[in-house]
């Protein structure tokens, strides 16, 4: 798969094809780092984060139009650099051969797990978080001793090309690539020969992605998204939900992909929830247009779509509540205040579509088992919150529904734990990355057994009457015999 000969450089994108023919050429030259050659990659790529944090704030601010430097440095380098220290530390320890059990059958003799970098990863980066998004699998890539090729979102140019002038002051490009362009350059990115390809975005666009790595059987690791579901526990205080929901709201202007999505709550308290919403996100954004705390839509063309999602639930007989403190208008700008949305149904986009954006539904239930019935009843989110201080109720929530990952009293936070995997679960993704799982991930796990001058398997081998054979099968059927009692 992929090899270096069967790379076709004859096409309109060939620098891509001839960037990959150059990188797998550097593997095999050097097909398993040493662990200080990957902490120093990875030590690299830390200072040049450090160096340039002020302009990568800057960057992403002016890619969205308003993003504040608090939230940028608490979603993308916080994170990174958490988890690039995060990995120094471990990578020697996760790089030693993983000792297993020899079966009888193969005495005397020795069973390992080898994990070997796959080679060359391609990495597709989405627009809401261009760095974390990006350099996050990188982070990962690099500590399984891989290359790595990155393909940054055509709708954050400034900060793509920031990214791109910063990894390429650090790494040769044998060793990492980064590429912009438009979507065309995206498609044929995803068309290439990876090792292993990196897709983080919609779910639609995910599959078209899978598509295109099947024609080399490509490993594909896909961070989709979909509707992540909160559920709120009816004896859980409802302005504490409403306050911590409202900060995880509230990030990014909820353009993240585990966002959350919707919200169940008792029918009783819908009101009072809302209620607590808006104090909320009022005393945190107590204005918008001018607020700097307040990200805007990254673009023209999401900030329509959202609006279209409002405008069909109201023709639909939904309530909405716009929370606007200062009853400012937005006509020229992409800000974009947060909205509720009340009594919604199935018809309506925002129970459809993944939201991506400020806009937040509020469902009633009557009873909870309602509210597992119908998060079960849809394709499995990445995330899904539950709040609730009764640990017993919790656990039966946790085994009785599935997504890629889980909050329990809070939203988001499950992200930036690195060491724990972060990964979808059937239409929000497959595959996993972050700290240890991220280099397994990107490694190829090798069984080696070793055997040494003594060879059993003589005195076994046909013909099958052999006296050591016919004793070794006894000793087999007694020992599983045994074991079934």
């Amino acid at each position: 798969m992929g090899t270096v000969e069967n790379i076709n450089t004859n096409t309109e994108f060939g620098y891509l094809e001839e960037q990959l023919v150059a990188q797998k050429a550097s593997f095999l030259h050097q097909p398993m780092p040493s662990a200080q050659e990957r902490i120093d990659n990875l030590n690299k790529l830390k200072s040049v984060l450090i160096e340039h944090t002020d302009e990568i704030v800057s960057a992403i601010s002016m890619d969205f139009s308003n993003r504040p430097e608090a939230e940028t440095l608490l979603a993308e380098i916080f994170p990174l650099l958490d988890a690039i220290e995060y990995s120094k530390g471990r990578v020697k320890r996760w790089m030693k051969p993983s000792k297993r059990k020899t079966p009888l059958t193969l005495q005397p003799a020795k069973v390992e797990v080898l994990y070997q970098p796959v080679g060359v990863v391609g990495i597709v980066v989405p627009w809401n978080f261009p760095v974390f998004l990006g350099l996050s699998p990188l982070v990962s890539a690099l500590a399984a001793g891989n290359r790595a090729m990155i393909k940054m979102s055509e709708f954050a140019p400034r900060t793509a090309d920031l990214v791109q002038r910063m990894l390429e002051s650090v790494f040769s490009k044998d060793q990492v690539a980064v590429f912009t362009g438009e979507v065309d350059v995206s498609s044929a990115f995803t068309k290439l020969p990876f090792d292993h390809l990196v897709f983080t975005g919609a779910t639609t666009v995910g599959k078209i992605v899978m598509r295109a790595a099947a024609e080399h059987l490509t490993p594909v690791t896909l961070e989709l998204g979909g509707k992540s579901p909160t559920i709120i526990h009816d004896s859980f205080p409802i302005e504490e939900a409403a306050q911590r929901i409202a900060f995880g709201k509230g990030m990014n202007a909820g353009q993240i992909c585990v966002s959350p999505d919707y919200i169940f709550v008792p029918r009783h308290k819908v009101n009072a929830f809302a209620q607590a919403f808006v104090k909320a996100m009022s005393k945190a954004y107590p204005s918008i247009r001018a607020n700097d705390d307040y990200t805007a839509i990254i673009s023209d063309r999401q900030l329509v779509r959202l609006k279209s999602y409002l405008d069909d639930a109201k023709e639909k007989g939904a309530e909405l509540i716009t929370i606007n403190p200062e009853d400012e208008t937005f006509e020229d700008t992409r800000k974009m205040p947060m909205t509720l949305v009340l009594n919604t149904n199935e018809s309506m986009l925002v129970e459809q579509e993944e939201i991506f954006g400020p806009i937040l539904p509020i469902k009633a239930y009557d009873d909870i088992e309602e509210a597992i019935t119908y998060v079960n009843d849809r394709a499995r989110p990445l995330a899904l919150y539950y709040f609730d201080w009764d640990k017993e109720r919790a656990a039966k929530i946790l085994a009785r529904t599935h997504s890629g990952g889980v909050c329990l009293n809070d939203t988001l936070s499950h992200v930036m734990a690195d060491d724990a995997p972060f990964g979808g679960i059937g239409p929000s993704g497959m595959g996993h990355y972050h700290g240890k799982e991220g280099f397994v991930n990107f490694s190829k796990a090798k069984t080696v057994v070793t055997k040494g001058r003594f060879d059993s398997i003589k005195f076994i081998a046909p013909p099958w009457n052999n006296p050591v054979h016919k004793l070794l099968t006894k000793m087999l059927w007694f020992k599983f015999k045994h074991l079934t009692r």
